[in-house]
């Protein structure tokens, strides 16, 4: 069976664009607003059709926001960095604050998750390593009192 061609999505509305991209995945309404201003979609048009497809509840901001978080808990980031990834889709510090709560995750036991991941279960050799290792946490986004504990607890479980 053939499908028939549209050139390019010419004749697509911004409601259309936009709901086909939220057939694939979540997005932000923040990453909906760039996506159609770059397919060349009027701004009215794209905010009535976001509107819309609130509305509908087919795009939700807490709903994408728990999405993202549950996949970068998943991959073992930290809250920090988590918290950077929700601000830059546009969603509000109280809105962040509740769902990095909600999620509910043992950060100290995710960080000690990744180190075991990259270097295995052999403890630092020296100072110099652990700090390679602390400063790798602190890039995942853990906080520095997390990336303390865990680093400091390999040590004194490697002396036991």
């Amino acid at each position: 069976m053939k499908r028939r061609q549209v050139p390019d999505g010419a004749d697509r509305s911004a409601y259309d664009r936009a709901l086909g991209m939220l057939a694939r995945r979540e997005y932000s309404q923040r990453e909906l607003r760039t996506r159609l201003a770059r397919a060349g979609c009027d701004e009215a048009e794209s905010e009535s059709a976001i509107g819309k497809l609130q509305q509908q509840h087919y795009q939700d901001d807490q709903r994408f926001g728990a999405m993202l978080v549950r996949a970068r808990v998943g991959q073992g980031y930290g809250p920090a960095r988590i918290r950077a990834e929700l601000r830059s889709h546009g969603l509000a510090d109280p809105a962040i604050r509740a769902l990095l709560d909600a999620a509910e995750a043992d950060w100290g036991a995710l960080a000690v998750a990744q180190l075991r991941k990259k270097y295995g279960g052999r403890p630092a050799a020296d100072h110099a390593e652990r700090g390679k290792r602390a400063a790798f946490l602190l890039r995942r986004g853990f906080a520095a009192e997390t990336v303390r504990i865990v680093t400091h607890s390999e040590v004194d479980d490697s002396r036991d």
